[in-house]
């Protein structure tokens, strides 16, 4: 791993990426709201951030998204869900994480393989969807499963050697989740950077465009 950046890396998975892949002998710039200024819902604001950097960047990590917006939670009922609401999380899940992507061709190596990695969830697979719930979380994360295929798509075209897939990190112990905790456990940060590291170092260009878990495993559309 050589030149990379984490756009995110404030949060509890994006600060374990950049560990994860600082011990890897990657050279990490960071991106974060916190830190930066960067407002994905802000297209001025993504321009002017992303437009900042150089590149070219051998791994990109995206680690960006909302369950709700502050004070909210995800639906539980079709009758629970708020015009507004929903479209906030889409605009931070779906719309601002496509502004970023759409910096990609400027920030990735023409030549040589390049890997992106964007952080979705599970739970935006509608074929792998038997509890309902949480609509416009699910929603907004399909959304984005398709604006990764679709950058697949267009960056092969310039870039035949980049790589790019939507990565479920598992149910990962970070703010994120509080308030919700399933049966089968959470991960640490630190275990869900490993397992995302080691899936993106194995990712080859046939399976870009792809959605896959943290064990490398296809999840269903």
């Amino acid at each position: 791993m050589t030149d990379a950046l984490v756009i995110g890396a404030s949060g509890g998975i994006g600060q374990a990426m950049v560990k994860e892949m600082t011990a890897r002998g990657g050279n990490v710039t960071t991106l974060s709201r916190r830190v930066d200024g960067l407002d994905v819902t802000d297209a001025g604001s993504v321009a002017r951030v992303m437009g900042a950097l150089d590149g070219p960047f051998q791994t990109v990590f995206i680690s960006v998204g909302i369950l709700a917006p502050k004070g909210g939670a995800p639906e539980k009922q079709l009758s629970a869900i708020d015009p507004e609401t929903m479209a906030r999380v889409f605009a931070v899940n779906t719309i601002g994480v496509a502004h970023l992507l759409s910096h990609l061709p400027r920030l990735l190596p023409k030549k040589g393989r390049s890997v992106t990695g964007v952080l979705t969830a599970r739970v935006g697979s509608i074929g792998d969807n038997r509890i309902g719930g949480w609509h416009s979380y699910r929603a907004s994360k399909a959304a984005l499963n398709q604006i990764v295929h679709g950058a697949a798509i267009e960056l092969a075209r310039s870039h035949r050697e980049a790589v790019i897939a939507a990565l479920h990190p598992g149910t990962v112990a970070t703010q994120f989740t509080e308030g919700y905790d399933p049966k089968h456990g959470k991960l640490t940060p630190d275990q869900a950077a490993k397992n995302l590291c080691d899936v993106m170092e194995h990712l080859t260009t046939d399976q870009s465009g792809g959605f896959h878990d943290y064990a490398g495993k296809d999840i269903p559309w």
